[in-house]
């Protein structure tokens, strides 16, 4: 009876010693990717939605506001349903296209799942907070013109045919990730795919009625900047977040984000100056998200004065893809998606490849070594990541947005284009003065 007594208290001391199943986690790196998720949440509603719903004209300010609220919702049903296991899987072996489906409705994931340092589910949040702003990023792209229905139709099939295998392909074990590639938190996965979306809507579409032969000013500015003072704020979740742990790398990835932005604001602000005479509030904010969007990928690998590099650069190359699209191309991408997010995303990601080598010292942030050879390499697997993602994004948006045409119809007619979509599609007004 003794020796049996003794057994059951080893056994009692040891559960109280030994580790649980949760002993991995930090409890730190898990409050920054729940807060980061908070951020980037909040990047899309309401940050994203003001941004966009203070620039389109007054008729059609609700439907922005609805498009990108009620994609909030779908976008995160969707992510949970099939999404996740698309473009992460359930196990750590996963193909070179697209997860396994082994985390459908997240069925393989408890509360005791941990992903590194943080429970999976933290990391299936953070993710869903990416999975629901990209979609909503291309509504810019054909603003003012298309069905609601057809919204949301195709914003469904393209989180699944196009989201999902690319985020597969860069951040889930993919065959980019096998690479080398280098995107901290999505030039690739999310702004060059948004982007190529939106300008393809835009030509698939045709421009918006009157486009080019009159004015089509944003209705309301205020509301424009209130909406970029919660992106540029989201976005050091956006950015800092994809450290997936509260450590240098996070720090690191916040401080050159907010350079970035900074430079960005600057550049597109002084491009205006020296052109027009006058800086204007439409283009500081445009810049600020241009720097912010061409410093995603390469923020967790370069370093403060490559962020300004970044920043500044991608203010004044995004400036004038702006100009070449609307006037040279007479392409009506609304919001100007495409040279914005697409180019910054692009620029990002081949910079990216440059300056994170050891090499180019302060850029980088890792100081002088003979790293500098390294650069063609990387740069070359930069390359091929833009061009795959650009290529089967285009391909799979133009089929989708052909297939959701031939279904229900994309764009609504010019009567109700004319009286504007807040009273056609949704019987309400924004503004009843």
């Amino acid at each position: 009876m003794f020796k049996s007594a003794y057994a059951v208290a080893v056994a009692l001391g040891l559960l109280l010693v030994a580790p649980s199943a949760n002993a991995e986690i930090s409890s730190g790196d898990t409050a920054w990717i729940l807060t980061s998720s908070a951020l980037v949440l909040l990047m899309t509603i309401p940050g994203l939605s003001l941004f966009y719903a203070g620039l389109v004209r007054s008729k059609n300010v609700l439907s922005v506001l609805m498009q990108c609220f009620a994609l909030t919702g779908l976008m995160s049903l969707l992510w949970f349903a099939l999404g996740y296991t698309l473009a992460f899987g359930s196990t750590d072996n996963q193909g070179p296209w697209v997860g396994d489906l082994g985390n459908v409705f997240l069925a393989a994931m408890s509360g005791e799942s941990v992903s590194g340092s943080i429970p999976s589910m933290a990391f299936a949040m953070f993710q869903m907070t990416f999975a629901v702003i990209t979609p909503a990023l291309i509504v810019g792209g054909f603003a003012e013109r298309m069905r609601f229905s057809s919204m949301l139709l195709f914003s469904s099939l393209w989180l699944i045919f196009v989201y999902a295998p690319v985020c597969h392909w860069v951040w889930g074990g993919g065959w980019l990730q096998g690479m080398g590639l280098q995107d901290f938190a999505g030039g690739t996965v999310v702004h060059i795919t948004a982007g190529v979306a939106a300008i393809v809507a835009a030509i698939v579409m045709g421009p918006r009625k009157g486009y080019g032969s009159q004015p089509l000013p944003p209705h309301n500015l205020t509301m424009t900047v209130t909406g970029a003072g919660m992106l540029w704020v989201g976005w050091f979740g956006f950015n800092g977040g994809s450290a997936l742990a509260a450590d240098g790398s996070a720090a690191q990835a916040i401080l050159v984000t907010h350079l970035s932005a900074s430079a960005g604001a600057l550049a597109w602000m002084t491009m205006e100056w020296v052109k027009h005479g006058k800086p204007s509030v439409l283009g500081i904010v445009t810049g600020m998200v241009a720097g912010l969007g061409s410093i995603t990928p390469a923020s967790g690998s370069v370093g403060p004065a490559g962020g300004v590099l970044i920043g500044l650069t991608g203010g004044v190359v995004c400036y004038y893809a702006t100009l070449f699209i609307k006037l040279r191309l007479k392409i009506d991408d609304s919001l100007d998606v495409f040279p914005v997010h697409g180019v910054g995303g692009i620029l990002g990601t081949l910079l990216a490849g440059v300056l994170c080598a050891p090499g180019i010292g302060i850029l980088s942030g890792n100081g002088f070594s003979d790293g500098i050879s390294s650069i063609g390499g990387q740069v070359s697997v930069q390359a091929i990541g833009v061009v795959s993602t650009l290529v089967f994004t285009a391909v799979m948006s133009y089929i989708l947005l052909k297939l959701v045409d031939a279904l229900l119809g994309l764009r609504v007619d010019v009567e109700d284009e004319t009286q504007g979509l807040d009273l056609v599609l949704h019987d309400e007004r924004g503004y009843d003065l």
